[in-house]
């Protein structure tokens, strides 16, 4: 089938014509509950988990970043209802990680904390082939302190341990907490578009370059455009005409600016 384009259907006529183990890696948040409804259209979730699984690699990875709606007083659970049918097909649930939202809607009239993040689950198809570790610079490089090592003594003294001196490293692996601002553009006409670097920072840590990124609820196109800017290639699926159209253009703005 065609690469780096986006299919205008359902995603699971997407993936039916995909042969097996043809994905290294897919990035999507799909429709859940009633926090968005997308046009009005809703989606089968077992039977495109199932697909995924058999799409994806060996090796390969499903980011998977969805939240939970409360109903009649309570959070519905559809998150971790998700995450351990992913289980049940064959995933390992690699990481959970959190999306932290640094700028959520308060919640005024509620009885909760206002909510404020979205998990991204990592389900892997087997090990990971692929973990390009995202690092950040160490508040506290470069310092020096003494660490008294309990389980060792000195070898001139049975009774004083032994002390050493370390020094903190210049950039530490990132933790599985990441912070995005949420939303976007908002002028494009889609409901809840993606971070551009929530995608492009999963892009970069879970596939290589030339490797194929799929999104099977591609929406506003966020995930094609990150792939692009990154050197990978991409397939995705929209079932609605409109937001396939916000899509296109903002792709063929980016090839636009690229030649």
């Amino acid at each position: 089938m065609e690469i780096n384009k986006i299919y205008c259907e359902n995603c699971l006529d997407t993936m039916a014509r995909m042969h097996d183990c043809f994905v290294d890696l897919t990035v999507t948040s799909p429709p859940y509950d009633n926090l968005r409804t997308y046009n009005g259209y809703s989606f089968d979730f077992e039977a495109v988990a199932k697909e995924l699984y058999r799409v994806t690699k060996q090796g390969g990875a499903v980011v998977w970043v969805v939240g939970d709606a409360t109903i009649n007083g309570s959070e519905t659970g559809t998150s971790f209802k998700q995450a351990l049918f992913f289980k049940e097909i064959g995933f390992n649930l690699h990481d959970t990680m959190i999306w932290r939202k640094t700028t959520p809607v308060p919640q005024f009239k509620s009885r909760r904390y206002t909510s404020a993040f979205e998990y991204m689950f990592i389900f892997s198809k087997g090990k990971p082939n692929i973990c390009n570790y995202i690092k950040t610079k160490c508040k506290t490089a470069g310092n020096k302190k003494n660490r008294n090592n309990r389980g060792a003594f000195s070898v001139n003294s049975a009774d004083k341990p032994r002390e050493e001196i370390t020094t903190t490293k210049d950039v530490k692996i990132l933790d599985n907490v990441w912070e995005y601002s949420v939303g976007g553009n908002r002028d494009l006409g889609h409901p809840a578009i993606f971070p551009e670097r929530l995608a492009n920072d999963h892009i970069i840590s879970w596939c290589n370059e030339g490797d194929l990124v799929y999104d099977p609820f591609m929406g506003s196109g966020t995930t094609a455009k990150m792939a692009m800017l990154n050197n990978r290639n991409y397939i995705g699926s929209e079932i609605s005409k409109e937001y396939c159209d916000i899509a296109e253009k903002r792709i063929k703005e980016l090839k636009d600016a690229k030649d």
